[in-house]
């Protein structure tokens, strides 16, 4: 993820830069950095009082993951990541080539950082575990899975590029189908949980019961293990990443659009608007149909389409706001959590308990209680996430940004 130019003031990013994208990452981090504002725990605690509550209702909906099929806003984190990560791949693409590296000279460069992004996953998701089998589910894993494929995508044009990622999507479909599933309950879900999640989807689409599932089994105890892998608990899977290609390529092409110097704002804008409704409508369309559920849980084609689609239009959002009418000012919170967002990602992994941890000791264990029960998890998560963002503006001021 390439971090914006640096500058000790709020002021607007280079024209060689795309001002929106930069915002667009700042506010993902800053969703992630503040554990979604802590909204789903305190929905949590007001529905036990409220159970009625549409208001509360909607909240955790949208900032909490489905228990299975069905989407959110916080279902849209990670899908985001990817989004962003494929484009960014043609401006940086293009200012190695201005530097005069060359094409092999890069794709190298990107399987380094492929294999970089892999290992700090695994490490991420594992660090705290001692013993527990290693898996390749988390963002940075997933992404460096996707991100040598994407690359031959790169100046390819629409058509091929639109191509790849729909054959990513297809070939996802034909594989859960054709496997099947078992009918037997995957391990950890229980008759009464899979009664209501289950309900209404094939045995193809069940969690821990799939293909992806199977692959898992089988693919991870290839290795050494502390001990043997039995499964998910969240069902997340390593084939993940197949579906999630779309999006990256999305996220390309996007990047390749917006670029365009023989494309005026307007039409670049219109764009983004009729693609990115496209793809929800398509995705909620086959979501319905029968054919395969939404769930973001294992990326099924019609999550893909639905979460490429809201990635497309929430970039459509940001690219007006900051690139067409020039609001820019408003982003220097959001350039200071995006410039730095491998650190800032790695320091919410890390340190997010010992942060909270540090509060309590220096004003007291009841410092996030000061509003009441109902609301220390927003209290606890804000206070967290600005001591994150607090890290990230100094490291911000003084130019250092980590970079892969």
């Amino acid at each position: 993820m390439n971090a914006p130019a640096a500058s000790a003031l709020p002021s607007p990013a280079p024209a060689t830069r795309l001002l929106s994208l930069d915002a667009y990452r700042g506010f993902i981090m800053v969703c992630l950095a503040f554990n979604g504002f802590g909204l789903a725990k305190a929905a949590h605690l007001q529905l036990k009082a409220a159970p009625d509550s549409t208001f509360w209702r909607f909240a955790f909906s949208q900032w909490e993951h489905g228990q299975w099929v069905g989407w959110g806003f916080w279902d849209l984190i990670m899908p985001a990541f990817m989004f962003m990560v494929g484009m960014a791949m043609p401006f940086s693409h293009a200012r190695r080539l201005r530097d005069g590296e060359s094409s092999g000279r890069i794709f190298r460069h990107t399987l380094v950082r492929a294999v970089i992004l892999i290992a700090l996953g695994i490490f991420l998701m594992n660090h705290a575990k001692a013993k527990a089998p290693w898996e390749l589910t988390n963002t940075l894993a997933q992404i460096g899975l996707c991100y040598p494929l994407v690359f031959f995508c790169l100046g390819r044009g629409f058509r091929m590029q639109g191509i790849a990622a729909v054959a990513s999507l297809v070939v996802t479909w034909l594989l859960f189908v054709l496997h099947g599933g078992t009918a037997a309950l995957g391990p950890g879900v229980t008759p009464e949980w899979a009664a209501v999640n289950h309900a209404g989807i094939g045995q193809a689409w069940w969690k821990c019961s799939n293909v992806a599932h199977a692959f898992d089994v089988w693919f991870l105890n290839l290795f050494s293990q502390s001990v043997p892998y039995v499964g998910n608990a969240g069902g997340y899977q390593t084939l993940n990443f197949l579906p999630s290609l779309a999006t990256m390529i999305a996220g390309l092409m996007c990047g390749e659009w917006v670029r365009a110097k023989t494309t005026d704002a307007a039409r670049k804008l219109r764009g983004l608007l009729i693609a990115g409704t496209a793809l929800l409508v398509a995705g909620e369309l086959l979501g319905h149909s029968g054919l395969c559920p939404i769930i973001k849980r294992i990326w099924t084609p019609s999550f893909g389409l639905v979460s490429t689609g809201t990635c497309v239009l929430m970039l459509a959002a940001f690219y007006w706001l900051v690139d067409v009418r020039g609001w820019k000012r408003w982003t220097f919170p959001l350039l200071v959590a995006g410039a730095n967002s491998i650190a800032l990602y790695c320091m919410l992994m890390l340190l997010r308990p010992w942060t909270a941890g540090l509060w309590q000791r220096y004003l007291g264990k009841d410092v996030f209680l000061a509003a009441g029960p109902a609301w220390e998890p927003v209290l606890a998560a804000c206070a967290v996430g600005a001591s994150l963002w607090l890290v990230t503006l100094w490291m911000y001021r003084n130019k250092f940004f980590v970079r892969i």
